[in-house]
Order: structure tokens, then sequence, then C-alpha cells
């Protein structure tokens, strides 16, 4: 059953070395999502899965020890979920996941097994709540680490230039992740949050399947649009 939480934001400027100059700008951001982690190591679970959207359509599971690179950031530096395995392999992590792997170095997890799932943005709501549900049968005390950002349309200079509709579905989407509420997160409009191009509706709604049953409290820790892109971070335990 699911027993803790972290909603995380999952851009590489996270990562200091790839936003370079720009890095005092996501401090905020950075000191949220350790927090967020700290929930999730207090809860004591027996298997973390790290959630994020995954570039392809497809559904892709990584294992304890699978490598994400930022190298396509112009960085030299990689992230493992935990310790290296000979299972491990050879296939990247997306960036999402490589994001999550890197906070998870950071905060220096040791608390329980990994595993990454990358999730389509294509996915149904139906589709990403039974998966959800599935990861919350897996173990007596499971919890997730959910990456994804809100919309990317918050301003003219924003990724997806200015949307008039972006502002209400981020502050709906934080209200609900920061409350907990279950059927809301399961409400997003996967068509809205694709023309908005809010990577996280899938994960977020992955969460909202595996919590059904769960009765968690949320909190939210951050909530900030910069570069036009929504961002937050979150805790249900």
């Amino acid at each position: 059953m699911l027993v803790a939480a972290a909603v995380c934001l999952c851009p590489p400027l996270l990562v200091p070395e790839v936003a370079a100059g720009a890095a005092p700008e996501m401090d905020a951001a950075r000191a949220a999502c350790s927090d967020a982690l700290g929930v999730l190591a207090a809860a004591r679970p027996d298997l973390l899965v790290v959630v994020g959207p995954a570039e392809e359509s497809g559904r892709g599971s990584f294992p304890q020890g699978a490598r994400g690179s930022f190298r396509g950031f112009g960085v030299d530096l990689d992230a493992r979920l935990g310790p290296a395995t000979d299972s491990a392999g050879e296939r990247e992590l997306p960036p999402s996941l490589a994001v999550g792997a890197w906070l998870l170095e950071r905060t220096g997890w040791a608390d329980a097994p990994i595993e990454g799932l990358g999730v389509g943005e294509p996915f149904t709501p139906e589709r990403c709540i039974e998966i959800g549900r599935q990861i919350g049968a897996r173990a007596g005390r499971v919890a997730l680490l959910v990456m994804g950002d809100a919309s990317a349309c918050r301003t003219v200079k924003a990724p997806g230039y200015l949307d008039e509709r972006a502002e209400p579905f981020d502050a709906e989407a934080a209200r609900a992740l920061g409350a907990a509420d279950v059927a809301a997160v399961q409400a997003l409009d996967p068509k809205l949050a694709h023309e908005l191009k809010a990577s996280g509706r899938a994960p977020w709604q992955v969460l909202s399947g595996a919590a059904e049953y769960a009765n968690l409290t949320g909190s939210l820790l951050y909530e900030a649009a910069p570069y036009g892109v929504g961002y937050v971070v979150a805790t249900w335990s």
C-alpha cells in the first residue's frame, strides 16, 4: 500500500551544473524537493518507485542502478537509481527519471530498493490510474517519487508561449496535489494538459491510482512559474 509520495518538478535546470549561471534561481525548488524526499525517508518504505514522463509513448520500466545522463544538456554528469546492480542494463533513464535519480543521490537515499517507471504522455487517465493501483499493491509499504511539471505556457517567453488557460490549470493542479485530492487529480483533462505541455499529468494520475485507498494527507511545499513553466512540489503522507 502507498504510505508516502513526493511530487517534484523535473526540468534538468534543477541540476546546478546544467543550470550554470541560472542555478540560484532554482534554489528554493531544490530545497523543497529535499524536504519532500525527507518525507519519503521518514515513511520507511519497502519499495520506492520513481515515476516520470517519458519522451516515447510506451511504458518503460527501469531497475535499480539504471543510469541517466545529462550529457545531452552539455554536462558530463550521470545519476543512478540507487547502487549499481547486475540487472541495471544499458538503457538510459529518460530525463525526468535522471533528475529524480539526481535528487535521490543528492539526499543520500539508502532507505529502500528503487525502481523507475517512465509513462508516456498519451496514456489515458484510466491507464495511468490502473498502473498506479498495480504499483500500490507491489509491497506492504510503497513510496512514490513523482516527477513532472505543470504547464509550459505561462508567459510569452515560455516554451509553449502564453496561453490564458495555463494559470488556472496550474492552480487547480497545485491545489489538488497540495490537498492529496485523489478525485481532482484523476479529473485533470489530458487533452488540455497536452495542449498546455504539462508533462506531469500522466505521472500525477499514476499517483492518484496508487493512493485511492491510502487516505493520505497532502502538503504543498512549492509553487512557482519561473521561465513560464509551472513547477509544483508537494508531499502525500
